[in-house]
């Protein structure tokens, strides 16, 4: 009770009970307070509460200030049937019996939020106590502008305790940003803090503010009672709260009915000190706010909110719905006398925009969004990814649309988008130069042109013989013995040929030919039309961009065999390294930067390899943000429909195909274990030819005689 609230409080409460039994000094029941300093301690508050229940056998509680959890005191008040009247800690359906005596967070976030959204403005930086009060009307105040696209740019929680130095740099950092409307929510004394900061950091702060502290006035009877300093509206909830209670507990008659008592404070309905009280749903309704304009010294109302209504002005013969300050004597006064609404963003600083392939990306599934999202720029210059991902932990930023690589350590921390690039890490290389007898490289395989030659000789031989044992045949045995049989199969047509055997030998040996050339065009074609060219051979260099992440790849998971590595941080030294001075083999990096250098060096380097062993390129957000699910679905999209394609070749020129996962180039020459199916199957048909022309032979011989083996000089 020593602090200046709880002061207030407990003068609340002891005049609401002297001025509640003058008005009705005929009621039978009293009430006694029984009163506990717990000097901000949540141990002694919690034990107080205790000893009051089993000790004292007090009917009912208020308080305390202090912000204790509420599944303690709502078992307190659940065992004892007893109501608590809480200052700090929130009430629920669960707990009838544990009131909540404060601002209702939800209602005084819908208020804020209309209050800012009648000045059209789109923006705001949310300044808050780092106390559980402060933070507790986070999540509702964050709902409330979504639902009227409203964007809180920046969050700043402010300790108490916070010193002049660390309170002005906060303030800097506030200052870079490009909005100008900054909701305070905090106690007077941190408030009073920041504006004298502010004001020495040459910041405008204009001020205006729900307003429910001033009590003047107030008539109990014949008793007139004029405060002229002002008191916290927990306190003239208490004065009223004392009044509902004394009017339950003389309606019900017997204070040990806890059930009786809830159920007749929960119908209590008048028009107390602080307007319309009533307790529902274990919580003060609300009535609403007055808006008030901080001018000079003094305040002027300007109008009120209400749940049902809205913003209304502040004069009752204006029916508006809007705050429209420029009109009326209820104008809002801004800083420097004027009276036009300031705009949420600072329009003397330079408008920071994207551009780029993922800035790009971000436009098309951001405008695709069935709702409207208003977002800002802010570019950091000098700082890594793992940075701009702290700072979105640290809730400072909201997003990273920049070039940010999904990792396992960073998924801790922050949620990732789908991707919407290329996965893994590729090789890049400078393409090789051909010299001039590049059309040998498929025929250098000796022992091809060694079985060739011998099927050649041998396919000769088995025609030449099968010719000579045809006594039918038209050719002459001398014309015969004086020709080369060589001659004889290579420039011999099939027509030129008696036997059906011989022709079938020739017909396969043509086969045999055919698919040799064909092979060898293939080849010839194939190594003309991809770019002949090496990786990184053994003991060799190989480059990567400079970091820890990708040296980390490069060593762990493409594993070269003694090779050295050099870090490069740049395109152009990607360039000069691979170039003919240069002093790399390869360079390996991800995937999307291999293409951007290939857009921009077109012609003499090449993309040798590719594995997916990172995931690729995906937006950042805060844990939990909705917008990651439904950036994922749009990006899904565009890849669907051939948007994020369409981009890639707007930013990437000259692409080449990725290689798949585990490929390499074509092998140099036409070997014989590709080939050497072809000459079994001929060496098995002349073979078999000659053995059929031999059998036909013999059968000859046996059934006509030997007369036609008369041949000269055999």
């Amino acid at each position: 009770m020593e602090s200046p609230i709880g002061k207030s409080i407990h003068s609340c409460i002891t005049m609401a009970i002297s001025d509640f039994y003058a008005l009705h000094h005929s009621y039978k029941t009293r009430i006694v307070l029984h009163t506990r300093d717990s000097e901000g301690d949540p141990v002694k508050a919690l034990s107080a509460v205790d000893l009051l229940l089993k000790n004292t056998k007090v009917q009912a509680i208020i308080g305390p200030e202090t912000h204790l959890p509420s599944k303690f005191l709502s078992a307190f008040a659940d065992k004892a049937a007893v109501p608590i009247f809480s200052f700090a800690s929130s009430s629920s359906r669960e707990h009838p019996y544990l009131f909540q005596i404060k601002q209702d967070e939800s209602t005084m976030a819908k208020s804020i939020a209309a209050l800012v959204k009648s000045f059209n403005w789109r923006n705001v930086i949310f300044i808050h106590e780092d106390t559980d009060d402060g933070r507790e009307i986070l999540p509702y105040l964050a709902e409330s502008l979504q639902d009227k696209n409203i964007r809180i740019s920046y969050r700043s929680a402010i300790s108490a305790s916070a010193t002049y130095n660390s309170i002005t740099q906060e303030l800097r950092k506030i200052m870079t940003f490009h909005t100008s409307v900054i909701i305070i929510y905090v106690s007077p004394s941190l408030a009073s803090s920041l504006i004298i900061n502010a004001k020495m950091l040459g910041m405008v702060l204009g001020r205006m503010f729900h307003h429910q502290t001033k009590w003047h006035n107030l008539f109990y009877g014949n008793n007139f009672t004029s405060i002229t300093k002002e008191v916290p509206v927990p306190a003239l909830w208490a004065y009223d709260t004392i009044w509902a209670l004394a009017e339950s507990v003389e309606k019900v008659g017997d204070p040990h009915n806890g059930f009786m008592l809830l159920h007749e404070v929960l119908k209590i309905r008048f028009k107390g000190i602080s307007g319309d009280f009533q307790l529902s749903e274990g919580k003060v309704l609300s009535n609403g706010y007055e808006i008030m304009n901080a001018v000079d010294n003094g305040e002027r109302r300007v109008g009120y909110w209400t749940l049902s209504k809205g913003i209304k002005r502040a004069h009752p013969h204006i029916n508006s719905d809007r705050l429209y300050p420029s009109l009326g004597s209820e104008a809002v006064v801004w800083p420097g006398g004027s009276t036009t609404a300031p705009k949420d963003h600072d329009v003397e600083k330079k408008i920071t925009t994207a551009t780029g392939f993922s800035a790009d990306v971000f436009y098309t599934c951001i405008c695709a969004l069935p709702y409207k999202v208003p977002y800002t720029f802010i570019s950091f210059d000098n700082v890594s990814i793992d940075d701009l991902v702290q700072k979105v932990y640290n809730e400072e930023i909201d997003a990273v649309i920049g070039d940010s690589t999904i990792l396992a350590n960073r998924s801790e921390y922050v949620d990732f988008t789908a991707t919407y690039t290329d996965l893994g890490v590729g090789t890049l290389v400078r393409i090789k130069k051909k010299d001039v007898w590049f059309f040998l490289k498929p025929l250098l395989d000796i022992y091809l042109w060694l079985v060739a030659i011998g099927s050649f000789i041998f396919n000769a031989i088995v025609v030449w013989a099968i010719e000579r044992m045809n006594p039918d045949s038209e050719v002459s045995r001398g014309t015969v013995s004086r020709t080369s049989f060589l001659l004889t199969i290579l420039f011999a047509q099939r027509d030129n040929l008696s036997r059906n055997l011989s022709k079938f030998v020739m017909f396969v040996w043509f086969i045999v030919l055919l698919v040799l050339f064909t092979s060898y065009d293939a080849f010839l074609t194939s190594l003309l039309t991809v770019e002949q060219f090496e990786s990184a051979s053994k003991r060799g260099i190989v480059g990567f961009h400079g970091g820890d992440f990708m040296k980390g790849v490069t060593v762990n998971n493409l594993h070269f065999e003694n090779w050295n590595h050099r870090a490069y941080y740049s395109y152009e030294d990607y360039a000069h390294a691979l170039s003919e001075k240069g002093d790399a083999d390869a360079i390996v990096d991800e995937i999307p930067y291999i293409k951007m250098f290939l857009s921009r060096y077109p012609g003499d380097y090449t993309l040798v390899s590719s594995q997916p062993i990172t995931s690729g390129f995906a937006f950042i957000f805060q844990k939990g943000s909705p917008l990651v699910e439904d950036l994922s679905r749009e990006i899904a999209k565009i890849r669907l429909d051939g948007t994020l394609r369409s981009l890639e070749n707007k930013w990437y020129e000259n692409q080449i195909p990725l290689p798949s996962r585990n490929s390499t180039m074509p092998e140099l020459s036409l070997t014989l274990d590709k080939l050497g199916g072809l000459f079994i199957m001929s060496a098995a048909t002349s073979t078999l030819a000659l053995m059929i022309s031999f059998f036909y032979l013999l059968h000859v011989m046996f059934t006509e005689g030997f007369n036609y083996l008369a041949i000269d000089g055999l």
